[in-house]
């Protein structure tokens, strides 16, 4: 075949192109040229790599250290259409980071430590379709913050910290599918949360705190099909709750019902499926204006099938409607599926009066506050349209007054405050965040916050507060988030909290705090969250933490325990998180993690100095737990890990082991998990850096051969030992036939 000059020039300029971006490529990371794929997966980078080939269309930056995304960050390599940042420790966007890349479809953030997301923090993503961001900080969003993202279809929030949302948060997403908010702490929606949503068919509000159901918000969604609302803490679903012309499926599983309206779903009269299991109900009156309803699910319902659920009986039965549910009484039927009772043997102890269980009058609905009128103190800007008011650092010395009636977030950081004087904020009755981050502060006179009933957020970070007088938060009793880290405190504000009802989350990191006294949570019993991080805490008392039953997370890191504080975690039924990390604990006796190993399912005990851990540290410990961080500690060997079987985290780094036979039963284990432990021999001397999974030091120990065979096939096994034993049947022809030569040759 002959090639024309024109021919010639354009495979040379084909070559030439493939061979720059061959020698572009990172050198420590893997480039595919054909599919014009770039991979950097764990390699430790702190920015993002200069030298990318610029036609790279997918880019993958897993498992990196990247903490800051600066602006301009991916300028070089303009059609990415792919990119993944997962795992990669980012804490902070700065304006313009995506700037550039207008062909992305596909931004994957999940797994890092961002906080806030800022309006600028997503600019240039004009064609982003997937965005995820489950498994961050995230406390809040920003007004604007997704509204230049047009063609996105599914934006995964869930696993985050979010207590609120405010109106508008996620306008101008016109072709959103499927929004995911599972897992966060959500207790506020406001009205217009999800306005301007017309393609949104998928809503997960699932593990949440919603305590009823945000029925306004919801009505905004014309379009959702399917509404995921199970495990929120909501007794009653009432008159008209969901209102919501195309719902089809509806989850209220896992949560605390008692009682379901039968008009609650009148208003959703496409509703085919209702998923009620898990719940306390134990009577469900008939839900005849639902025409389209076809499937209940009520298991794990304490149903009492007496005549209380006659009514309900019939009506599935002439409805045809199927319903999955057993009796829990009477006794005579207890275990029957009431699909198959018939009606004259649901009965009670006597005559019961219809209007016992026939719902009761509706109440009617309370008339909306008038909005207040819209105004702004002088040098302040406030937004009408997202309720936010802003002035940060304007040098301020006194808190300004005049704020419109319907401001839902306040930015007042970075001022010189230095005192908020009693009553400091008038007429703010719809506040949801107030940030004094940076403010001076040293004084928060009794009543502060008075009159701030909705307030979730409040923000003190960074600021010179020691001491809190009990009566600072009176008025403030929906206060779920309080941030006190940064100040001088050298002990817990315990007096305050019993204006807190509702206190989710308390962050009290880098103070000066010595101790933690017994009762020094008295009257948070909401408490979830506790933060001490960086303080220096000497000792728990046994009874510090009592009173907070409710405790999911504790972090004790960078303090100066010298022992698990076993005691005070007794009590606790659901802690869930512990860090320990970088305290001097030498030694961790038996039993420690006992009192909350049913729950325990995170446990941080790293850069401790670790020298020594008893053969029943972790006893009670098992296939809960998730997360076990070991790294850069100085013991030899571990106790048996074989009860932890459901683990997907677990760093063994930077420990120097001894690697002989004692240490056997640790690598067996090792072998037969599917995950990267990175442990590594620190004696004896010739076996030093090697990891433990790979080193041939134990091939020596007893023992070493039958556990190897242990994993093969049984019958593999057994062949083999009986194979051992006897020689094979092509054995025994082979000498025989040799027998039969030597009597020939004779």
């Amino acid at each position: 075949m002959m090639w024309g000059p024109l021919g010639l020039l354009l495979v040379s300029a084909l070559f030439t192109a493939r061979r720059a971006a061959t020698e572009r490529c990172p050198r420590i990371c893997l480039c595919d040229n054909v599919k014009y794929h770039v991979a950097c997966l764990k390699k430790n980078l702190t920015e993002v790599p200069t030298t990318i080939p610029q036609i790279t269309q997918k880019l993958d930056l897993r498992g990196n250290n990247i903490k800051v995304i600066p602006g301009g960050a991916f300028l070089p390599i303009p059609y990415l259409t792919h990119l993944n940042l997962q795992k990669c420790n980012v804490e902070s966007i700065e304006e313009g980071a995506f700037r550039g890349l207008g062909r992305l479809v596909y931004l994957n953030l999940a797994s890092n430590n961002i906080a806030f997301i800022y309006q600028e923090s997503l600019d240039g993503l004009s064609s982003l379709q997937q965005l995820i961001l489950e498994k961050n900080r995230l406390e809040e969003i920003k007004p604007g913050a997704f509204s230049q993202l047009g063609f996105l279809n599914f934006l995964n929030l869930g696993e985050n910290f979010l207590v609120f949302l405010p109106d508008m948060i996620f306008q101008g997403l016109q072709l959103i599918k499927w929004l995911r908010l599972s897992h966060n702490a959500l207790h506020v929606i406001a009205t217009e949360a999800f306005a301007g949503l017309p393609t949104l068919r998928r809503l997960s509000l699932d593990h949440n705190e919603l305590q009823s159901l945000p029925t306004e918000a919801l009505s905004r969604l014309s379009g959702t099909t399917q509404l995921d609302l199970g495990h929120n803490p909501i007794t009653y679903i009432g008159e008209e709750a969901i209102e919501m012309a195309s719902l089809k499926q509806l989850f209220l599983d896992n949560m605390a019902l008692q009682d379901v309206s039968y008009k609650a779903f009148v208003k959703s009269p496409l509703l085919h499926t209702v998923d009620l299991h898990n719940n306390q109900l134990q009577v469900l009156q008939p839900l005849m204006e639902a025409a389209h309803l076809k499937n209940i699910n009520m298991t794990g319902n304490p149903v009492v099938c007496t005549c209380y659920m006659r009514p309900f009986k019939e009506w599935i039965e002439k409805a045809r409607v199927r319903v999955d549910a057993l009796c829990a009484g009477p006794g005579a039927l207890r275990g029957e599926q009431l699909e198959s009772l018939r009606s004259i043997d649901m009965k009670c102890g006597g005559h019961v009066p219809a209007e016992e269980w026939l719902p009761s009058p509706p109440t009617p609905p309370r008339e909306p506050a008038k909005d207040a009128k819209k105004r702004c103190p002088d040098g302040c800007a406030c937004s009408p349209d997202f309720q936010h008011s802003n002035c940060e650092n304007r040098g301020l010395q006194k808190i300004p007054k005049g704020f419109p009636g319907n401001t839902q977030l306040l930015d007042l950081r970075r001022n010189e405050f230095h005192s908020i004087p009693k009553g400091s904020f008038p007429g703010l009755k719809k506040l949801i965040s107030l940030h004094l981050q940076n403010c001076k502060i040293t004084e928060l006179q009794p009543r502060a916050f008075q009159g701030l009933k909705k307030l979730v957020y409040l923000y003190l970070s960074n600021n010179n507060i020691s001491v809190i007088d009990a009566a600072v938060f009176e008025g403030a009793s929906q206060l779920s988030y309080l941030y006190l880290d940064h100040n001088g405190f050298t002990r817990m504000p315990r007096e305050a909290f019993s204006f807190l009802p509702n206190l989710f989350s308390l962050h009290l990191q880098y103070n000066s705090i010595s101790q933690l006294s017994d009762n020094d949570l008295s009257g948070a019993g909401q408490l979830r969250w506790v933060y001490l991080t960086g303080n220096r805490i000497t000792r728990v008392f046994p009874r510090a933490l009592s009173s907070a039953k409710m405790l999911e997370k504790l972090h004790l890191d960078e303090n100066f325990l010298q022992e698990v504080p076993t005691g005070s975690l007794r009590g606790l039924p659901v802690l869930s998180e512990l860090k320990l990390s970088k305290n001097p604990i030498k030694y961790i006796g038996d039993a420690a993690f006992l009192p909350v190993a049913r729950s325990l399912q995170h446990l941080y005990l790293d850069n401790m100095g670790l020298e020594q851990i008893s053969s029943r540290a972790f006893a009670g410990l098992g296939p809960r737990m998730k997360n076990l961080y070991l790294e850069h500690n100085k013991m030899y060997n571990m106790p048996d890990l074989r009860s932890f079987t459901g683990l997907e985290v677990i760093n063994l780094r930077d420990i120097p082991f001894h690697c002989d036979c004692q240490l056997l039963p640790l690598r067996r284990w090792i072998d037969r998990l599917n995950l990267r432990v990175g442990a590594t021999c620190g004696s004896p001397a010739e076996v030093r850096g090697q990891k433990v999974k790979l080193s041939a030091v134990f091939k020596s120990c007893p023992g070493w051969g039958m556990e190897k065979a242990s994993r093969a096939h049984p019958d593999e096994v057994k062949a083999k030992t009986q194979g051992e034993r006897r020689p094979s049947k092509k054995k025994k022809a082979g000498k025989a036939q040799a027998r039969g030569t030597r009597k020939s040759q004779v």
